[in-house]
């Protein structure tokens, strides 16, 4: 399409007809309410709600979470400085809104029309009328330009690399907006487009953007914020006034009048003030607390509950971060020895009640994941990298063959450091040449995970590598990480079911050296690279697979992480004043769905001594 609208407009000019106008070229292009990524998306045009929620749900009451193990200093989630506020998403609107009952389409919110070109090398969006920001200010095109130049600008890198490929943003109109894109290769740009927040140009014009605030600003989403105690509480209100509370994608849902956010400290405290009614909603991460914590009165009458739901997209990676930018993590055998030292079935067995199952993939749980030899497709891939990357990535299959004994696994891990060139001098691992002692420090901000770290450090002792652990605040940490001044962290690379412009700051060298990016480890590797814009342009979901697989195979065998351990479902505990409708959405979990029933509330707070 970019070939031959550039040969028209010289034609034109060539024969003096003018120069064609967007306007001409997209009066040729349907417009439509909704786009999915490979097909089309299942809701007709007169869809009145989404399947997963209660169009009839009753609005009011509240829901109180806990933040653990962190405090907050600005409500600017946007920018690098500061930590922001938890929840503050519930405050912006969108161009386009995900329906969770499919992989991967959007339909319109702030956007009541989409035409794209056919060859997906622009898009418009016609913006509602009616849409207006809290303080009354309507949201208009140029709202959205500003919103986009704002982010990609001045904002955190993750937007810079998200949306790399967009050329350009045009007003077209006071409410059509034109996005032109360099290139058509990646499918799911326009539609990642549309997740776009907006924010209002008007308020953000005249103040400083890369400077964290606490100010109470306006968005134009469905919650404003009501209360902000910095480091304490922040408390988001329904705005009752709400632009579009009645269009169909958001039918049913934002149906709470208050979310609010305490913060703790430690997590046990949390637990306690669960159990004792101040917390009314949690998301149960420990799998000991699961399978015995719930021996309390509350729990036997029936006032609280479980809920387990299944995960809908593949399980996330969590894992111990190797900071590559160091000397002693270059060595790919001592990152790998490093890995042999976690001892998962130990963990699962004496703390985990054999609750969990131990991470090996990247896109875990998914068709993406790589197993067993490579295959033809994925070696074609794989090929033009042979002189730069492990010799295994070609001629070993996954999942790594690691023993699970321990002694087993501490021997071969002794072997590799031996052979990167470490020897043992009075019961110390030091650097054979330089006589430097191997040193390992672990990073934390939460208490939570010591007695996962711990077990690991002892057997790091073994081996004769000096092992420690660092517990700091969160705002020590945050500062820590993005000067990369750490050895290893805890990080987690979340996917979805369609995996894209994201994997930029996940893996790829243009983001190894930015601040607060999520290339963690500050991975620099040209095949990485490569693979990931191969993976961006995937035009098919079997060529996504097949890119993918390539991908994880790649990650796994280079060992820049320790993986940890998932569970393939969330494990929610609340206490029952919840209504919520079954089943609940394929690829995610949508609290915006729930209400509070004001009966069973009436019942708790009797029970808890409250009015």
């Amino acid at each position: 399409m970019r070939f031959v609208l550039r040969s028209t407009l010289v034609c034109c000019l060539l024969l003096g007809w003018g120069v064609p106008s967007f306007a001409d070229e997209a009066d040729e292009v349907p417009t439509v309410h909704g786009l999915a990524l490979y097909d089309e998306p299942a809701l007709p045009a007169d869809f009145s709600h989404f399947s997963y929620v209660d169009p009839d749900a009753p609005k009011g009451g509240s829901m109180t979470q806990a933040a653990v193990g962190s405090s907050f200093d600005s409500t600017n989630p946007f920018i690098i400085r500061g930590t922001p506020a938890i929840g503050i998403g519930e405050i912006y609107d969108t161009l386009l809104v995900q329906n969770l009952d499919e992989p991967f389409s959007v339909y319109g919110l702030l956007a009541k029309g989409i035409r794209l070109d056919p060859d997906r090398y622009w898009i418009e969006f016609d913006l509602r009328p009616e849409a207006r920001f809290h303080d009354g200010e309507p949201v208009t095109a140029e709202d959205v330009v500003y919103s986009f130049h704002l982010l990609r600008d001045e904002g955190n890198p993750f937007y810079r690399g998200y949306y790399a490929d967009v050329e350009s943003v045009e007003a077209l109109d006071r409410h059509t907006v034109r996005f032109e894109f360099a290139t058509n290769d990646s499918r799911e740009l326009p539609l990642i487009v549309g997740q776009l927040p907006i924010l209002p140009k008007h308020y953000w014009e005249e103040r400083d953007f890369s400077s964290p605030t606490l100010d109470r600003h306006p968005g134009s989403g469905p919650y404003r914020i009501g209360e902000v105690e910095p480091g304490r509480r922040i408390v988001y209100e329904r705005a009752e006034d709400y632009w579009g509370q009645e269009l169909p994608v958001n039918v049913g849902r934002h149906n709470i009048d208050r979310l609010i956010y305490d913060y703790y400290r430690d997590r046990d405290i949390a637990w306690e003030a669960f159990k004792a009614g101040v917390l009314d909603y949690r998301i149960d991460a420990r799998a000991a607390t699961w399978a015995i914590g719930y021996d309390f009165p509350a729990y036997h009458e029936g006032l609280v509950k479980r809920i387990t739901v299944p995960d809908g997209q593949p399980s996330r990676m969590q894992a111990f971060v190797f900071n590559l930018r160091r000397d002693k993590f270059q060595d790919l055998r001592v990152r790998e020895a490093l890995n042999l030292t976690f001892d998962f079935p130990w963990l699962n067995a004496n703390l985990f009640y054999d609750t969990y199952r131990r991470t090996e993939s990247y896109f875990q749980n998914s068709d993406m994941a790589a197993e067993g030899l490579p295959s033809d497709a994925e070696l074609e891939l794989l090929e033009p990298f042979r002189d730069e990357l492990p010799e295994r990535v070609f001629n070993e299959p996954l999942p790594v063959d690691h023993p699970e004994n321990l002694r087993e696994r501490l021997r071969l891990a002794y072997d590799l450091l031996i052979e990167a060139g470490y020897e043992v001098r009075d019961g110390t691992l030091v650097d054979a040449e330089s006589g430097r002692p191997l040193t390992v420090e672990v990073m934390l901000y939460d208490s939570g995970m010591e007695r996962v770290v711990q077990p690991m450090l002892r057997n790091m002792s073994r081996l004769g590598i000096a092992g420690s652990l660092r517990i700091v605040d969160i705002n020590q940490y945050l500062n820590r990480v993005r000067s990369f001044d750490f050895d290893i962290i805890v990080g987690q690379f979340p996917q979805s079911n369609n995996p894209g412009n994201e994997q930029r700051e996940y893996w790829t060298g243009e983001f190894a050296n930015s601040p607060q990016s999520r290339n963690l480890m500050g991975l620099e590797n040209p095949a990485v690279d490569a693979l990931v814009e191969r993976l961006i342009r995937a035009g098919s979901r079997e060529e996504l697979n097949t890119v993918a697989r390539a991908l994880d195979r790649v990650l796994r065998w280079s060992f820049i992480t320790i993986p940890q351990y998932h569970s393939g479902e969330t494990r929610i505990a609340v206490w029952d004043k919840f209504g919520y409708p079954q089943p609940f959405p394929k690829y995610g979990l949508d609290l915006a769905a729930w209400w509070v029933d004001a009966e069973r509330e009436a019942e708790i707070n009797q029970r808890l001594g409250r009015r």
